[in-house]
């Protein structure tokens, strides 16, 4: 069960689950089954209106955001599935500080509920730097369905991993 990387951290008896799934050669259809139709958000314009719309409707007050783009250059397998950025320049008299997003470009045909997943991550670390408690609750309030999606998200990487396919959705 070594080829279970992204499952690591999960108790054996899910291990051993996800295993069985793989053996049956069931685990894509576990995924397009619960997940059947790819998000609509395919450039970068439409990435940012789509995080802007997430951001407004749960952190009003936080810093505006200056920019959500898929990014090449994250490679999601060996480093993140997205990245956020903090970027504070002095103009002047005045600290002027921008906050920035950068998704996985592999994470444009994807289902929306992983999209939104990795974008609620992302704007979590805006207000809560660390993965702590705090966290993870600001996770679940701004998407219900955090931990499921999160762990479903972890089956597709580990399924893209094995199999070699850039996406199950094409």
């Amino acid at each position: 069960m070594n080829n279970l990387k992204y499952l690591g951290h999960y108790p054996l008896t899910v291990q051993q689950q996800v295993q069985k799934l793989i053996e049956a050669n069931k685990l894509e259809s576990y995924l397009t089954n619960k997940y059947p139709i790819p998000h609509n958000y395919k450039n970068d314009k439409a990435l940012f209106l789509y995080v802007q719309d997430i951001k407004n409707e749960f952190m009003k007050k936080t810093s505006p955001l200056s920019k959500a783009v898929y990014d090449g250059k994250i490679n999601v397998i060996h480093n993140a599935l997205g990245t956020h950025h903090f970027v504070s320049r002095v103009q002047g008299s005045k600290l002027k500080a921008k906050n920035e997003i950068r998704i996985a470009s592999l994470f444009k045909s994807v289902p929306e509920e992983f999209l939104q997943m990795i974008i609620v991550h992302e704007l979590a670390h805006f207000k809560e730097k660390e993965h702590n408690k705090a966290f993870y609750k600001l996770c679940e309030h701004m998407f219900a369905q955090y931990h499921q999606t999160e762990f479903d998200l972890r089956l597709y990487l580990t399924h893209m991993d094995m199999s070699g396919k850039i996406a199950v959705w094409s």
